[in-house]
């Protein structure tokens, strides 16, 4: 393997032919946790405050990756990162990306590219995941799911749902975020691409001072 000279800041890169891993991107070595929090950081992404949470409980920390995303360069970045995370046979047996909008969106077409894989996403306009725009899936293609950041999992089990309901399989999920600290069961294997264990409480345990802090719900799913 040798050194990418078009890499940005130094970075040490690899590549794996598409005949062997299906991906025929430069990716970049594994980025450690602290590194990925860098990136939220830099672009402003990691908040303090008292957050609604798309589950409903509250925390004094938001990952806002909406905003790390909106770079391209730091997105493609990442979302590289995360495929590295991903076990090479894995990555040998995806045909289809698929996102759940509005906040897999962007990670999930990055990480499309990344495995130069065709990456499509679910909308629920009536509250259900569902497939539009034209996007279908065959019955049998092997699907990786990608999300930004996964807390209870709820999305994500109603996305995979959704992808197993046209007849795909839904093979593993990758995600920017797991805020679950680990104990999120997705019925399929997870790669997240930094685990995170900020203090979340349920609306009516709220610790005083959190409590005494207006609450905000930043993220895009209504409850």
């Amino acid at each position: 393997m040798g050194r990418d000279h078009g890499a940005t800041h130094g970075e040490k890169a690899c590549r794996i032919a598409p005949e062997r891993g299906g991906v025929g991107e430069w990716i970049k070595t594994r980025m450690t946790d602290e590194e990925v929090l860098a990136e939220f950081r830099a672009a402003g992404a990691l908040l303090e405050g008292h957050f609604i949470l798309s589950s409903g409980r509250r925390s004094a920390n938001y990952l806002q990756c909406a905003r790390v995303l909106m770079n391209a360069e730091r997105a493609g970045r990442l979302a590289r990162a995360a495929v590295q995370k991903l076990p090479r046979e894995l990555r040998q047996d995806i045909d289809l990306v698929v996102s759940p909008a509005m906040g897999g969106l962007i990670i999930g077409h990055e990480i499309g590219r990344a495995l130069d894989k065709d990456a499509v996403f679910l909308e629920r306009p009536e509250g259900t995941f569902e497939l539009r725009r034209g996007f279908a899936i065959t019955p049998g293609q092997k699907v990786l799911m990608v999300e930004d950041v996964v807390t209870t999992g709820l999305s994500s089990r109603q996305a995979i749902e959704a992808v197993e309901a046209e007849g795909g399989i839904v093979i593993a999920e990758a995600a920017l975020v797991d805020r679950s600290a680990g104990e999120v069961d997705l019925g399929v294997p997870f790669y997240p691409l930094v685990s995170i264990n900020f203090p979340v409480y349920d609306a009516d345990q709220v610790p005083p001072e959190l409590a005494a802090i207006p609450a905000i719900k930043p993220g895009s799913r209504k409850q």
